[in-house]
């Protein structure tokens, strides 16, 4: 079975981790959630869901003050990690390799291990500091995918769009899946 450690921190898109969670659960992947404290508030905010029902949707869920959770240690062997939203201040600390939370170390130890790390802001416009960090995690293998729904599969519902990125968030970390819209020419 494969493992996959889901990350939310404070950005906003929510709506993109809940979607997330749910086609993993789906496709039988086991998750390690971890959730940033403006990842709780902001997923309050935005989807009306709480941090006891996120638990839920999870496999596993990880206090975000717990460096004694398994995913902390390069030694518990995961297949990727994802990061969604990724905030600035969590992007900032893992391209300094700031680790003052499990999410941040869970990313730090993602990338000392070599393993997929993708990274989905939803910010705009982006500053300097932003892109630097940005091209400082790509050069180090890290996939960077800004929330930016194409329009190209003609989406009718919110929940399209949701769906689309979410699959392409699955075909980043390397699992099948059939949400998104598959470009075949036109």
């Amino acid at each position: 079975m494969k493992k996959i450690v889901v990350g939310i921190s404070g950005g906003s898109g929510s709506i993109y981790a809940l979607s997330l969670l749910k086609a993993l659960k789906e496709l039988n992947i086991e998750t390690h959630l971890v959730v940033s404290t403006m990842g709780r508030a902001v997923m309050q905010h935005e989807c009306g869901i709480s941090l006891d029902e996120l638990k839920e949707m999870a496999s596993y869920y990880h206090d975000n003050q717990n460096f004694f959770a398994p995913i902390s240690s390069g030694s518990f062997k995961v297949d990727g990690m994802v990061v969604v939203p990724c905030s600035m201040k969590t992007m900032s600390a893992v391209a300094n390799g700031y680790s003052d939370s499990l999410l941040t170390r869970a990313c730090d130890v993602t990338i000392k291990e070599r393993r997929k790390l993708v990274l989905v802001p939803r910010e705009t416009p982006f500053s300097p500091i932003h892109l630097e960090n940005m091209l400082k995690l790509s050069r180090m293998g890290v996939t960077i995918m800004p929330l930016a729904p194409g329009f190209y599969n003609h989406p009718e519902t919110i929940e399209d769009m949701v769906l689309h990125m979410t699959g392409r968030i699955l075909d980043n970390l390397g699992i099948d899946n059939n949400l998104a819209y598959r470009w075949n020419g036109a």
